[in-house]
């Protein structure tokens, strides 16, 4: 058992998914958020040193999604984000220091790479693991690069095992691209992304579960969190222009059900995530790959998960948007 857990951002999706799974496995949790939910039992920001103190009495571990996300990046101040993404995750890490917690998972993302994860046309599709260098491109991605530092910070100086997880994308909403919500159904678009930039809401939240566990021997490490990809290294060239020949070689039997679907993928791709690392270091065994999808699909099941199904999209905003799910704007 963890003693008892102090989810984040328990209202929103991988929060929902982290209590929801914490519970059923009988740990005793505390859910923390600004909105209201069936998985929240305290209401506030964690921008608030105050409520933090307070929901952190007796807590173990500390799990920690909550975050402005890459939507907000054109609703919400730049201010903002440094409240939540920053002064949040600094009041936890004090909080979780003096209260004597054992591990602290911090959820960032993918994004933090930015700019790294296209390369320049005519180059092969970026393979992108820990070691590539975080290009930030927009305040979303500067604040969660800078929270993972936070956390490296505390466990060096304060010696509080802390584990960051990169997580690709998750997400049930549909597409913010107009292109390709044109292009592709929602669907097709999602199973596509399970060769190179998606997971499973349950592989999440496995992970975490992982990182709570091998959080006080490592100290601190960075992992990305994405769907085990078909791809190899020697693919990254053809894949910038031929993904369909290249996955023909690695799964030969995607096609028929591709068909019968009427799907199909994109030219090329411009990265793949690789979570090798997390793997081998966490112990992490993501179930929902490619190849799980596919077999699902045959199956007459659908492309997400039971728990991803069961969450749902929620929504980044109050309000709709006449041009999509939100509005994208990088400043």
């Amino acid at each position: 058992m963890y003693g008892k857990v102090l989810v984040t951002g328990s209202s929103g999706h991988l929060g929902e998914a982290l209590v929801s799974t914490l519970q059923a496995r009988g740990h005793a949790v505390v859910g923390v958020d600004l909105l209201p939910g069936a998985h929240t039992h305290r209401v506030g920001t964690i921008a608030d040193r105050a409520f933090v103190r307070e929901a952190m009495a007796g807590v173990d571990v500390v799990l920690h999604p909550a975050t402005l996300h890459e939507p907000h990046v054109a609703t919400h101040s730049r201010q903002e984000f440094i409240d939540t993404n920053l002064t949040g995750t600094l009041n936890l890490l004090e909080e979780a220091v003096a209260g004597g917690v054992r591990a602290f998972v911090y959820t960032s993302t993918t994004s933090v790479f930015g700019d790294a994860l296209v390369p320049p046309p005519g180059e092969p599709a970026a393979w992108i693991t820990e070691d590539v260098r975080p290009e930030p491109k927009n305040i979303y991605g500067v604040t969660k690069a800078a929270a993972e530092d936070l956390c490296q910070l505390f466990q060096r100086n304060q010696k509080l095992p802390c584990i960051v997880l990169r997580t690709s994308r998750f997400f049930a909403e549909e597409d913010d691209d107009r292109e390709a919500r044109a292009s592709f159904s929602d669907a097709n678009l999602k199973a596509n992304e399970f060769l190179y930039r998606r997971v499973d809401i349950e592989d999440v939240v496995e992970a975490h579960l992982r990182a709570v566990e091998r959080a006080p021997a490592l100290g601190f490490g960075r992992y990305i969190v994405s769907a085990t990809t078909p791809f190899a290294r020697a693919d990254m060239a053809r894949l910038r222009a031929d993904m369909a020949g290249t996955l023909r070689d690695r799964v030969p039997g995607f096609e028929p059900e591709y068909a019968r679907r009427g799907w199909q993928l994109p030219a090329g791709i411009d990265r793949v995530y690789v979570n090798a690392r997390a793997r081998e270091e966490l112990g992490w065994r993501p179930r929902h790959d490619f190849a799980d999808v596919l077999a699902r699909l045959q199956a007459g099941g659908t492309v997400l998960s039971p728990l991803a199904e069961r969450i749902g999209a929620k929504g980044y905003h109050a309000e709709s948007f006449e041009d999509g799910p939100y509005p994208v704007e990088s400043h």
